[in-house]
């Protein structure tokens, strides 16, 4: 009985919070709403098809909860150790979640992880409330940041990116705005630590996150960075990757299904990698490689020590090395010479006076 009470509850909650929900047309697409490839080290373009369609970002939208508290670590404002107080109103927070409880209370750093693997919307509504004081207050910052960024067809309405309440507007933006935003939130060297994790234990090992990045461990060199998904929306993502110390981000957003955007934004960032400008030969003094090819520098000196002719100085040096030697060869000889004679006269003498005294 107590099972069915469970799930009774759960299929009432779940009821109750869809009927909350506004109705908003879907703008999901096959394969794709929009999409957008970025070389991250110049800004360049490197493909984009509906790039400034505006769609629904859903829980992508938490790259950007991730950018000011992560600017904010970084200018000493908070601290990877900063205790995040869980209040009623993210405890009531539904889909994806960490479960907080009232009263409970986690390290910033934890409650990252839990944000960026487990998308965790109870942590959106956590963190936002104790860096802005309200969600409303947070959802500010955040537009003010997107208009600094140039995110101009970019309008956030929530922390976590669900679906509008009643009343409310949903949040929206382009594949362009998600790129800026990408671009941005990888200046800082902390986001890959979270991003990149596939799977972290929270809550003292009770409670397993998994990321919804399925990209991560399949596509070579990706690290990141974030998935959202709801019916209206459909599924997005802003995936990065990093090759032979070049990296680039795709943006693929409204897709029909979750198969079809894994499979295009893995498809894109090969494509783009593949379209990658060379990079350009260094020019000048200041530009010479710091490291030296060792194979050219041995056939060059082979061939200088076989082809040029030795100096006098050099001759000179020779000649009177050969001739040292030569001279203590012959001292040696003279010497070994005189002992000879000197044992041999020694023995005659000794011999005659044996004889003489016989």
């Amino acid at each position: 009985m107590k099972a069915l009470f469970f799930i009774l509850s759960a299929v009432t909650l779940t009821t109750v919070c869809h009927a909350a929900r506004a109705p908003i047309d879907p703008i999901s697409n096959d394969p794709y709403t929009g999409a957008i490839v970025v070389d991250v080290a110049t800004g360049k373009v490197l493909f984009e098809d509906g790039a400034d369609t505006q769609v629904y970002p859903a829980s992508v939208v938490k790259l950007m909860d991730m950018l000011l508290i992560l600017e904010r670590v970084e200018n000493g404002t908070l601290s990877l150790a900063t205790e995040i107080h869980v209040n009623a109103e993210a405890a009531r927070m539904g889909g994806s979640q960490v479960y907080l409880k009232e009263g409970e209370r986690f390290s910033l750093d934890e409650m990252l992880f839990a944000l960026a693997i487990k998308s965790a919307n109870d942590v959106a509504v956590a963190l936002a409330t104790q860096v802005a004081g309200s969600k409303r207050g947070f959802v500010e910052l955040m537009n003010l940041r997107a208009a600094e960024l140039g995110m101009v067809s970019t309008d956030f309405q929530s922390v976590h990116g669900l679906p509008p309440e009643t009343g409310q507007k949903p949040d929206v933006t382009t594949a362009r705005d998600i790129a800026s935003l990408a671009l941005a939130v990888l200046k800082l060297p902390k986001t890959i630590g979270y991003t990149s994790t596939r799977e972290k234990w929270f809550r003292d090992n009770t409670f397993q996150l998994l990321s919804h990045n399925r990209l991560l461990g399949s596509v070579p060199g990706c690290d990141g960075l974030k998935t959202g998904y709801y019916r209206a929306a459909g599924f997005s993502i802003a995936a990065t990757a990093m090759r032979d110390g070049r990296r680039i981000v795709a943006v693929v957003m409204g897709c029909s299904s979750r198969p079809v955007r894994d499979s295009k934004a893995r498809e894109l960032l090969e494509q783009g990698f593949m379209n990658l400008p060379a990079l350009a030969a260094p020019t000048g003094p200041a530009a010479a490689p710091t490291t030296v090819n060792v194979a050219s520098v041995s056939e060059q000196t082979v061939t200088e020590v076989a082809t040029t002719e030795p100096s006098k100085p050099s001759s000179l040096r020779t000649a009177l090395h050969v001739f040292q030697r030569i001279t203590v060869i012959l001292l040696v000889v003279a010497v070994a010479g005189g002992v000879l004679l000197f044992v041999l006269y020694s023995i005659n003498r000794y011999r005659d006076r044996w004889k003489y005294k016989l």
